[in-house]
């Protein structure tokens, strides 16, 4: 009888802690892929927050041939890219994204739009069913500007939910955790 005890109630204590997985799966690993790009190091600044407090994975996008570090050499470079549609490649892309159903994704605004390197990651992968969270922030914080973009993750994420995202300076927590807990994205322990 005690036997029996002893394994319905560790039955009763694995289901149980599978359902308090919060961002993460069953199995321990996290279904929340947490992907930045940053040339200034402010995004990832940001992105490393996110990820700590929502437990994901973390993914640099670096691109093949690295932005110079000159502004306004950087800032010419982007500008083409933008103005020709350009997909810069990325140095190191993942394989496969299909372990993710949440991908939080976070970039600067760069000529009133996301990185043209963001496209690249977005049409690399299929998003059919997964649930993408913008964040973005800037010098400028232009309210059009990250609605602009929004539309452009949008038009690159064929098949995915794109939710309407957060634009906050990155050291502005507050209102990141509050845009996180209200999505439901806060890893519960």
């Amino acid at each position: 009888m005690k036997k029996i005890s002893a394994i319905i109630l560790s039955v009763i204590m694995i289901f149980g802690l599978a359902a308090c997985g919060g961002a993460g799966s069953a199995d321990g690993g996290s279904k929340t892929l947490v992907v930045y790009f940053s040339w200034s190091g402010n995004t990832e600044t940001a992105a490393n927050y996110i990820n700590n407090e929502v437990g994901g994975n973390l993914y640099k996008i670096e691109p093949q041939k690295a932005y110079p570090s000159d502004y306004e050499e950087c800032r010419n470079r982007a500008k083409e890219e933008k103005e020709n549609g350009e997909r810069p490649k990325i140095k190191k892309p993942l394989d496969s994204i299909d372990k993710y159903d949440t991908v939080i994704i976070c970039y600067p605004i760069w000529w009133e739009t996301a990185p043209m390197i963001i496209g690249t990651f977005l049409e690399s992968y299929d998003l059919n069913g997964v649930d993408i969270y913008p964040y973005s922030q800037s010098s400028s914080m232009d309210e059009k500007q990250f609605a602009a973009s929004v539309e452009y993750i949008r038009s690159c994420a064929s098949g995915a939910d794109v939710h309407d995202g957060l634009f906050a300076k990155p050291n502005d927590t507050h209102t990141i955790e509050t845009y996180l807990t209200d999505n439901g994205l806060i890893r519960t322990q």
